[in-house]
């Protein structure tokens, strides 16, 4: 059975947009979602697809159906991208900055709500981001940062201004966690 992956944007940092673990699960339990288990207290949950009988058919319509059930029962608005597992792991796989020095702790991967327009992103000066790097996926942005992504300027809302797209962002020890949870390492 194929799994999937919730990614929620912008839940539990700070006092805003709190949302348990246990009710995330639960939300995604009463969807019809199936093996649902969560990672860290970012918003991220990993399931089987529910069955085509509740009329959710594929991630997209999962995400809405999530997004509705946030917004009924915690009166928030989340925004939630939802990925199947084979997707998850062609991104890990792909991080072009993975190499001998590379720490996965450093890494930033945006996960965005459509594919990345290259046009946008040419007037984005690589050097005034030094020493942090980006490169585009298919519908995903890596960002390196040598010295840390806490004081990054490369964070997802520069892509989501720039791109026009939803974006929520992890960085590479969760992405990996996650890809692992699938059971598609």
């Amino acid at each position: 059975m194929t799994r999937y992956v919730a990614l929620l944007r912008g839940i539990n940092v700070g006092r805003h947009h709190r949302i348990p673990m246990a009710t995330l699960r639960e939300l995604l339990t009463n969807l019809g979602c199936g093996a649902v288990r969560t990672h860290l207290h970012s918003g991220n949950a990993v399931f089987t697809l529910p069955s085509k009988e509740r009329g959710l058919r594929g991630p997209a319509a999962v995400g809405d159906a999530l997004e509705r059930a946030i917004a009924e029962h915690m009166a928030l608005e989340v925004r939630v991208l939802v990925l199947a597992g084979g997707e998850l792991r062609r991104i890990a796989e792909h991080n072009p900055f993975h190499g001998e020095e590379f720490d996965p702790a450093r890494l930033l991967v945006t996960f965005l709500s459509g594919p990345v327009d290259p046009e946008r992103l040419a007037g984005i000066d690589p050097a005034a981001y030094a020493p942090d790097q980006f490169r585009a996926g298919e519908r995903e942005i890596y960002v390196y940062c040598p010295d840390g992504v806490r004081h990054s300027k490369l964070t997802q809302v520069l892509w989501e201004k720039r791109l026009g797209l939803t974006g929520t962002a992890r960085n590479g020890n969760t992405l990996n966690k996650l890809v692992a949870l699938t059971g598609l390492e």
